[in-house]
């Protein structure tokens, strides 16, 4: 099972298109920047380098991680990495599965179910704690279901 790393990079890089997109005044920057307490003040005063940076290896290892999560093959993968190494059975299954469920659809579907329960909950309890709306919960988890769906289809359908 090779990786993919030009998937991985296209997906990181989606992350920030789609953020882009999301957090537009036009969409729900506004909103987000309301529900944040974000102000004009603190937005023109960040190291934006610093952040997209950042950013975008935060992806690039949230996009690694979804390989797992999307593509079933990697749970064969997996196996193989003991002891007796890659056998002739391993091979013969993924002559016969190696394609299977690596789709677009397929990825966007586990990407979508990722974010509903790995991203909402994680974002869900930091909100709760840091006392924001239900508003703010929704917005951010909102963005990382969709990213995580977009991504999902570029990691799983991507060949």
């Amino acid at each position: 099972m090779e990786i993919n790393f030009l998937a991985i990079i296209a997906a990181a890089f989606s992350a920030l298109v789609v953020g882009f997109i999301w957090y537009n005044p036009k969409v729900f920057g506004k909103a987000w920047m309301k529900e944040a307490e974000m102000t004009e003040e603190k937005m023109n005063g960040a190291n934006m380098a610093k952040i997209f940076i950042m950013a975008l290896i935060f992806a690039i290892l949230l996009a690694m991680s979804l390989m797992s999560i999307t593509i079933h093959q990697m749970g064969a993968y997996s196996l193989v990495q003991g002891e007796l190494g890659i056998l002739p059975s391993y091979e013969t299954f993924m002559s016969d599965y190696a394609n299977e469920f690596r789709t677009f659809k397929h990825g966007a579907f586990h990407g979508i179910i990722g974010g509903i329960f790995i991203a909402l909950p994680i974002l869900g309890t930091n909100a709760l704690f840091e006392r924001k709306s239900a508003k703010y919960i929704l917005i951010n988890s909102g963005y990382w279901i969709l990213t995580m769906g977009v991504m999902g289809a570029i990691i799983c359908g991507w060949r």
